[in-house]
Formats: C-alpha cells, sequence, structure tokens
C-alpha cells in the first residue's frame, strides 16, 4: 500500500541556511524511506505564504500550493523550532491557515480535508518547551480532524540557555531523540495503513442536524 508522508519545517531560516530541524526531519525520511514510504519536506519560509485564516489569501499567496500537497498526504508532519518557550511563528501560521479547511467539508459527510490522514510533530530546540509545542500542535491538528497515534512527537532540545543546537551538539547521536523518532515513525506508518483500508465512518452533517434538534441557542 503506497503511503506517502509530508513534512512542514516551520524554521525561522529560509534556504540554504542550515535548520537544525531539518536535520532532524531528515533522520525522519530515512526511517520512512526504509519502510517504503515517500517523504516530502517543505520549508514553509522559503514560500509567500500570507497571515490569514482562509485556504487562498490571494496577491500572490503560495498557500493554496501548499495546502494542495497537505490534502494528497496521509502522514502530516508539523516540525518547529522553540522559540520562547513555544512553536515558532511560522508553526503557528500553519496552524492558523490550517483553519481555513473547516470550511472545505466533505458535501455527504461533512468531514474536513485532513480527516483519514495521521499527524506527528518534530521539535528541536534549547531549554523547555518540547511538550508545549508538541501538546498544542497535536491537539490543534486533531480538531482538524487528524489521527493522533501514541508516541507521535520526537524531540531533540539542549542545555538552559544560550548554546550549541541539534548538530553542533550531536544531537543525532542522542538515545532518546533517536528512540522517539523511530516510535513516531513506525506508530505514524500503521495507523495510516489502518486509516486507507479503514476510512472513519462519521457523518459529522448527519450528527450536526441530531445536535440543532436538542438545542435552543
Amino acid at each position: 500500500m503506497a503511503l506517502k508522508a509530508l513534512f512542514l519545517n516551520c524554521t525561522l531560516k529560509k534556504s540554504p541556511d542550515v535548520s537544525n530541524t531539518h536535520a532532524l526531519i531528515d533522520k525522519a525520511v530515512v526511517l520512512f524511506k526504509e519502510m517504503g514510504i515517500e517523504s516530502d519536506m517543505i520549508r514553509v519560509v522559503d514560500h509567500n505564504v500570507a497571515f490569514g485564516i482562509y485556504s487562498d489569501m490571494g496577491g500572490g499567496d503560495e498557500w493554496p500550493k501548499i495546502l494542495k500537497m497537505i490534502k494528497l498526504c496521509d502522514i502530516l508532519i508539523i516540525a518547529s523550532p522553540i522559540w520562547f518557550g513555544v512553536r515558532s511563528s511560522v508553526a503557528q501560521l500553519v496552524l492558523e491557515r490550517l483553519d481555513g479547511t473547516y470550511m472545505e467539508g466533505d458535501p455527504e459527510t461533512g468531514q474536513y480535508p485532513l480527516y483519514g490522514k495521521v499527524a506527528g510533530v518534530i521539535v528541536t530546540g534549547n531549554e523547555d518547551g518540547a511538550h508545549n509545542v508538541s501538546a498544542n500542535t497535536l491537539f490543534n491538528l486533531t480538531h482538524l480532524g487528524c489521527v493522533v497515534p501514541p508516541n507521535a512527537d520526537c524531540y531533540w532540545v539542549g542545555d538552559a540557555g544560550p548554546g550549541p543546537s541539534y548538530i553542533e551538539a550531536g544531537g543525532d547521536r542522542h538515545l532518546y531523540t533517536n528512540r522517539t523518532v523511530r516510535y513516531m515513525i513506525h506508530n505514524l506508518a500503521y495507523f495510516a495503513k489502518l486509516l486507507k483500508e479503514n476510512p472513519i465512518p462519521t457523518n459529522l452533517r448527519k450528527l450536526d442536524e441530531e445536535a440543532k434538534k436538542v438545542s435552543n441557542r
């Protein structure tokens, strides 16, 4: 069964600047390849993505072509550095733009475009914040329709204060990060296959009508 993974690298660094987040993504890409899963990676900041909450903001907005790739993938992974203890502004922008997919429900079931996809998160940075970034991002993705398997996050964080980041610090040899990236990849692949074979049957439109009958506001 052919599965496709898409990584959205939400680094603040434009290409060709070195991205620590990209380096950790590369590990995940190799692991997916070993399982026969093809991956694409988009460095969001390299594209003209407008601020907003609609799928197309016009005026040269390049989000629509990124969204097209999101809709075609089976596995979606948001990868973000930590800034001031939270996800990057680029990652926040991505989630805000995905808000527009709520208005693109399936005509029959009302399911959002991200239904049937599994989601994961990759995080890099110094000091704390990995749990914050993972928790909020994965929660947001479930609301958009994604399924989140167990152990669907992988992160590397350095010591408190300024210092070497993932590449310079030799994070590629860190046991916890190497363990969790494997947990994440295998669980994402397994659940993506399950969903491909067993699509979620929930009819949101029907449930909306049921809710209206017992609601007065």
